[in-house]
């Protein structure tokens, strides 16, 4: 464990130099039970110890940031001897670089993501990251808001338009140009913004960008600010039709999911696509460290609620269903225990 680099009001430093820095390359850990598995991936670094715990979330206006936030806290109470902190980060990809490299302890990611990670696939090509899961969570649900004048009715009518994508090396850009993919369409084929929740939001509403996609929780609090400011003017699209190509390209990670239309205040529910979201870790995370950790959060679901609500999305009964991302055997002891 270390502390964090960047005080939990700062964005962290490039993303961009963390990917090439490439946590594979950090040194670190001794055997794991990845590396039993028969992983490619070297161990990921050892973290620092010291007390002190350092969780990497996401965009400012995000779940992650504010869930992140509830879950230092609950770290810092419920842990003996331990300071929890979260940090703003790009989210998932940059998470799992800082928790490999032993700059932070704790990452948010979505579960497609992730397992790209571990795989050394996609974003992670060649690079295959040692990270393991604590839990599955939440769902992050895919939505993609149009200003009403931009001509946007489906994602084949992005060409040509600004749309952002999220920020870079994050899973909401991940989804993004797999959306664009596979309706015959690259980032090279939009005038791609590669940018945070809140500066996405406020280029929807000055007119720069003609639409933004973002994978997120529900609510987020960066779209209910979207939707408030710009009513009648900015439309949610629906991604029913999406999902089977998703599912058809990349596998069951995407799922089905619906935002509920008193959400934002919407006209009406959307069908969009949900993917799990996961807690991730450093292979090199000692097991007693990752079992009281994970104990903390599900033993007090209850105050994390009250931070954010969809921590009552967050169950043992699902914590297990970490996909290609392996459970830490810490998290795995405390998940056993419980039956």
């Amino acid at each position: 464990m270390r502390k964090p680099r960047t005080p939990v009001l700062l964005a962290l430093a490039s993303a961009t130099a963390l990917v090439l820095a490439g946590c594979g390359e950090a040194g670190g850990g001794g055997s794991t039970a990845a590396e039993g598995e028969g992983s490619d991936a070297p161990g990921c670094a050892e973290p620092a110890g010291g007390g002190r715990l350092s969780i990497a979330t996401g965009n400012t206006t995000g779940v992650y940031y504010i869930l992140g936030g509830g879950i230092a806290a609950v770290l810092t109470d419920n842990v003996e001897g331990t300071e929890a902190t979260a940090e703003a980060t790009n989210a998932s990809a940059e998470n799992i670089q800082l928790v490999c490299a032993g700059d932070s302890d704790i990452g948010f990611s979505l579960a497609d993501t992730a397992a790209d990670a571990v795989n050394g696939e996609a974003g992670f090509e060649g690079d295959p990251q040692s990270v393991q899961a604590l839990a599955r969570i939440y769902n992050n649900f895919t939505q993609v808001f149009v200003r009403a004048d931009s001509g946007i009715e489906s994602i084949a009518d992005m060409a040509g338009k600004s749309v952002s994508t999220g920020s870079p090396n994050s899973g909401t850009e991940v989804i993004a140009t797999r959306l664009l993919e596979v309706n015959d369409l690259t980032t090279g084929d939009i005038q791609q913004q590669r940018l945070g929740l809140p500066e996405s939001v406020q280029g929807m509403k000055d007119g720069s960008i003609d639409a933004l996609i973002w994978s997120g929780g529900l609510p987020t609090g960066g779209i209910t600010d979207l939707v408030a400011s710009l009513g009648d003017d900015v439309r949610m699209l629906p991604l029913d039709e999406e999902l089977p190509k998703l599912q058809d390209a990349y596998g069951e990670a995407y799922t089905a999911g619906t935002v509920p239309s008193d959400t934002y205040g919407l006209p009406g529910d959307v069908e969009t696509v949900a993917v799990p979201n996961l807690l991730v870790v450093s292979d090199a995370m000692p097991e007693d460290v990752a079992e009281d950790v994970t104990r903390a959060i599900f033993e007090n679901l209850d105050d994390l609620a009250a931070v954010h609500p969809e921590a009552e999305n967050i169950s043992a009964e699902t914590a297990t269903d970490t996909g290609d991302v392996p459970l830490h055997p810490g998290a795995e002891a405390y998940f056993d225990e419980q039956g």
